[in-house]
């Protein structure tokens, strides 16, 4: 995780953190990362909308907070370890790689409509999606959720 967020952020690709979590509950759990949190252009937390995942509005408030706007949902990458986060950023229109827990039976992830399921971050492969590769030194590039 570590390796692809400081690459991405060495890149300006504008990165957010959607999660259903509460703000308070979301600095308490991530407090001992603050470091790598600091990376992402903002945080948008469960407190802050109407509707929870799977609904699309958290990872469509986001996108829409970024300074400089993705010209359409599709120019985003959501990253998601949960079935409902999943079903979330498929329907803001997202393309969606999902983590899951190693604990999570796959009949709970077939059908959610993932581009792509990975066991590990360290099998994503950020030019395949049409982000700088890891060995590249070039710009900026499409907007990642987390």
């Amino acid at each position: 995780v570590e390796r692809l967020l400081q690459h991405l952020a060495a890149h300006k690709v504008p990165m957010a953190v959607a999660t259903s979590s509460h703000r308070r509950h979301f600095h308490v759990k991530t407090q001992q990362h603050r470091r790598l949190f600091d990376l992402f252009d903002h945080i948008i937390t469960g407190d802050q909308v109407t509707k929870g995942k799977p609904d699309p509005e958290i990872f469509l408030q986001a996108a829409g907070s970024f300074a400089q706007q993705p010209s359409s949902p599709a120019q985003c990458l959501v990253f998601e370890d949960a079935p409902t986060g999943v079903q979330a950023g498929v329907a803001a229109g997202m393309a969606v790689v999902m983590v899951p827990d190693s604990n999570l039976d796959s009949s709970h992830i077939d059908g959610l409509g993932a581009a792509a399921v990975l066991s590990s971050l360290e099998q994503f492969e950020p030019e395949q999606w049409g982000l700088p590769a890891y060995s590249s030194s070039s710009g900026s590039g499409d907007a990642v959720l987390a």
